[in-house]
């Protein structure tokens, strides 16, 4: 197999070993990203089996001797001097040089959003704490107890009715 053929199928099958796929369909909420989901699935796993098999395996060696005995030894020598001066040229990567800084650029920004998704989750997660403990406490609680926790509607009210505002 040849070094850049075995490379492939060697950063292929590593993907596919990291990726959740049971993980990512847990996520998925609606029908049409299910099939999405799935048809993505199936797509990576016919190209991950078709490098599997098409460049993991090592050609087997042409036998000269024995087309020698059938066709003759010199159509046999040309071919075979045709077949070893078959140089296959060396893949050069001219993509990823091009692609690799807007790539590591969205993986900054990646970065900052999800630590913007997880302070904003947290703080939304403090939110909910507070609305359960007030549902729980809000038929016992009384009004300063409730102007404690929220001074800005005491400030409100205090307000309203300094200026001789009820509302009419």
């Amino acid at each position: 197999m040849s070094g850049a053929g075995k490379k492939v199928v060697d950063v292929a099958f590593k993907a596919s070993k990291k990726i959740d796929w049971d993980g990512m369909a847990k996520l998925i909420v609606s029908e049409e990203a299910r099939k999405e989901f799935a048809s993505l699935r199936r797509a990576f796993d016919e190209v991950n089996t078709t490098l599997e098999t098409k460049f993991s395996q090592e050609p087997e060696p042409i036998d000269w001797e024995y087309y020698r005995k059938g066709i003759g030894s010199r159509l046999v020598d040309m071919y075979k001097e045709a077949y070893d001066n078959v140089k296959i040229p060396k893949y050069v990567d001219t993509v990823t040089p091009e692609y690799k800084p807007k790539f590591d650029a969205l993986l900054v920004e990646l970065k900052e959003a999800e630590e913007k998704s997880l302070k904003e989750s947290e703080r939304l997660e403090k939110e909910i704490a507070e609305v359960k403990e007030l549902k729980q406490k809000i038929a016992t609680m009384t009004a300063d107890e409730y102007f404690e926790k929220h001074p800005e509607l005491k400030k409100k009210f205090d307000d309203e009715i300094r200026n001789d505002y009820w509302g009419y």
